[in-house]
C-alpha cells in the first residue's frame, strides 16, 4: 500500500475552493495559487513535480472517477491528447485569461461597471450576486473575482464532463497548466 502524504488530500482543497467561492466571490484569487505554484516549480525544478503530487484537481478527478466510479472509465479520443489540441486550447485558454485581464483593467479605469455574474463556457452568464457584496474592495478585484472563479469553474466542468465520459483524469492530457509546465520544463531542461 503506497505511503499517504499530506498532498494526497490536496482534492479537498479543489472542492474547499469552489464551496468558498459560491459564498464569497473574492476567494476566486486563491485560485492563482493553482496558476503560479505549476509554474514556479516548473521553473526552479525543471519538472511536472505540480501535476503529478499537488494538483488537486486531478486528484479530485481521480477521486470522483476512480474511487467514487463515476467515469466510464473508456479511453479518450487520440486528438484529445495531441499536441495540436493541447497548445491550441492552451493558447485559447490565455486569451480566455487575457480578456479577463482586460475587462478587469477597463473596470479599473472606470470604463465598464462591474457585473455580478459568472460566465460558463465562456458564454452563458450565470447570475451570482449572492457571493458579493458591493463595496467590500474596489470594483475591478471583484471583476477579476467574477472573471476567474468563471474560467475555473467552466475548466472545472469541462474536466468533469471528460471523467464521466472517459477515463478519470482525462482533463489532464490537456490541461492548459500542465501544458504550460511541460513547455517549461522541455525549455529548462534542453541540453
Amino acid at each position: 500500500m503506497k505511503k499517504k502524504h499530506w498532498y494526497d488530500y490536496l482534492w479537498i482543497w479543489s472542492i474547499l475552493y469552489f464551496f468558498l467561492g459560491f459564498f464569497n466571490i473574492l476567494f476566486a484569487w486563491l485560485g492563482m495559487i493553482d496558476f503560479l505554484v505549476p509554474v514556479l516549480i516548473a521553473v526552479i525544478g525543471g519538472n511536472k513535480w505540480f501535476c503529478n503530487n499537488l494538483c488537486g484537481r486531478g486528484q479530485l478527478f481521480t477521486q470522483i472517477g476512480g474511487k467514487w466510479k463515476c467515469s466510464r472509465n473508456k479511453k479518450a479520443p487520440k486528438w484529445m491528447a495531441s499536441k495540436g489540441f493541447r497548445y491550441g486550447f492552451l493558447v485559447f485558454f490565455l486569451v480566455m485569461f487575457g480578456n479577463i485581464i482586460f475587462q478587469t483593467c477597463l473596470v479599473a479605469a472606470g470604463a465598464s461597471s462591474l457585473t455580478e455574474a459568472i460566465q460558463l463556457f465562456w458564454t452563458f452568464k450565470v447570475p451570482w450576486g449572492w457571493a458579493y457584496s458591493a463595496g467590500t474592495v474596489t470594483d475591478w478585484v471583484a471583476k477579476f473575482s467574477f472573471g476567474f472563479y468563471s474560467l475555473m469553474l467552466t475548466s472545472m466542468l469541462i474536466g468533469l464532463i471528460v471523467m464521466a465520459l472517459y477515463r478519470p483524469r482525462t482533463w489532464c492530457s490537456f490541461c492548459p497548466m500542465g501544458t504550460m509546465t511541460q513547455s517549461v520544463c522541455k525549455i529548462k531542461n534542453r541540453d
